[in-house]
C-alpha cells in the first residue's frame, strides 16, 4: 500500500526539519557562549546546520546501499537551493548580495562543484577523494573564521533572520543539540526507508526520488531561512545561506559520507551534474552587475527548476 511509505516519508521530513532547527539554535547558542563572532556563526554554524538533514540522509542511504539517493540528495539539494529557494526568495523580494559573496564565496562554490565533477569522472567517489573534500571543508571553515574575526559591528545571522534569540542556559543548549541530533537520525531513517519503498512501488529510480522529493525535503531548513529573509527584505542573508549550504553539501556531506563509504555515481546522469554546475556558474553571473536578484531573475530560476523536475519525472 502506497500510503504507508508516503506517511513514513512525510514523517521523516518533518523530523528532519524540526531536528535541523533544534540543532541550529543549540549550536548557535553554544557558539555565542564560546565568544565566536556573529559572522563566523552565520557562515558556518547556521549555514552548515541547515544542511544537517542532507548529511544524515546521505549517510543513511549509503549504509543502506542506496548510493543513488545519497548522491542524488546532494546534487538535487544544490539544484533546489539555487533554482527553487533563491528563485522563490527573489520573486518575493529583491535579494541583494554582499560583495564578498560575489567576489569570494560564489567562486568557491563553483570550484567545489568542478572538483566534484572531476572526482566522479571514473564513476566512483572514493575514500581518498572524500578525505580531500573534507580537507577543503576544514580550509574553508578556518578561512571563514579568520576573516570574520577581523571584522566588527556585524549583526548575528540568526538575529537578523528570526529576531533576537532568547538567552538559554547551558543545560537547555545541550538539550537542544541532543534533541536535534536524535530527531535527525530518526528522520533520516524514515526518509530513506520511505523513499526506497516509493521508488520501488512506482517504478521510479532511486536517483529520481533522491533528486526530487528527498532533495527538496532535506532543503526545508534553507527554504525556511531564505523565505523569512526575503519577507524581511534581507536578501543577502538568503543568498549567503544558500551559497554556504551548497559548499558544505559538497565538501562536508559528500566528504564525510565518501570517507566512510565510497559512493558510486550510478544513475545520477551527467545531465543532472551539468544542471547543478550550470546553476552554480549562473548565480554569480546574475549577481555580477547589479549585485542582486530581482523578480525576473527569480522567475527564470523557478522556471529552470520546474523544467528540470518535469524532465526528471517523465524521462
Amino acid at each position: 500500500m502506497l500510503l504507508t511509505p508516503v506517511l513514513l516519508l512525510v514523517a521523516g521530513l518533518a523530523l528532519l526539519y524540526f531536528g535541523g532547527e533544534a540543532l541550529v539554535w543549540g549550536a548557535y547558542s553554544m557558539a555565542r557562549r564560546m565568544g565566536i563572532s556573529p559572522l563566523a556563526i552565520g557562515l558556518t554554524v547556521v549555514a552548515f546546520g541547515t544542511s544537517m538533514p542532507e548529511l544524515v540522509v546521505s549517510i543513511d542511504a549509503a549504509r543502506a546501499g542506496a548510493d543513488d539517493i545519497s548522491l542524488g540528495n546532494v546534487v538535487g539539494s544544490n539544484i533546489a537551493n539555487i533554482a527553487l529557494i533563491l528563485g522563490l526568495a527573489a520573486f518575493i523580494s529583491p535579494t541583494l548580495a554582499e560583495a564578498k559573496i560575489v567576489r569570494l564565496d560564489s567562486p568557491l562554490m563553483i570550484v567545489a562543484t568542478l572538483v566534484l565533477l572531476l572526482m566522479l569522472g571514473n564513476g566512483v567517489l572514493s575514500r581518498p577523494e572524500g578525505l580531500v573534500l573534507l580537507a577543503g571543508l576544514v580550509a574553508f571553515t578556518t578561512f571563514t573564521f579568520w576573516q570574520a574575526n577581523r571584522q566588527s559591528k556585524l549583526k548575528a545571522f540568526a538575529d537578523e533572520t528570526t529576531g533576537l534569540m532568547p538567552s538559554t542556559t547551558p543545560l537547555k543548549t545541550g538539550a537542544l543539540i541532543l534533541a536535534g541530533l536524535a530527531l535527525l537520525v530518526a528522520g533520516g531513517n524514515l526518509v530513506v526507508d520511505g523513499a526506497v519503498t516509493i521508488a520501488t512501488m512506482l517504478g521510479l529510480s532511486q536517483a529520481t526520488i533522491g533528486l526530487t522529493i528527498v532533495a527538496v525535503g532535506t532543503s526545508l531548513p534553507e527554504l525556511s531561512t531564505s523565505v523569512i529573509a526575503a519577507l524581511r527584505r534581507q536578501g543577502d542573508i538568503a543568498i549567503g545561506n544558500v551559497v554556504g549550504s551548497n559548499i558544505f553539501n559538497i565538501l562536508g556531506i559528500l566528504g564525510i559520507t565518501a570517507s566512510f563509504l565510497p559512493l558510486e555515481r550510478g544513475a545520477i546522469s551527467w545531465l543532472d551534474l551539468g544542471v547543478m554546475t550550470a546553476l552554480a556558474v549562473l548565480l554569480p553571473l546574475l549577481l555580477l552587475f547589479r549585485k542582486e536578484l530581482r523578480r525576473p531573475e527569480g522567475l527564470l530560476l523557478l522556471m529552470v527548476f520546474v523544467a528540470y523536475t518535469t524532465w526528471l519525472l517523465t524521462r
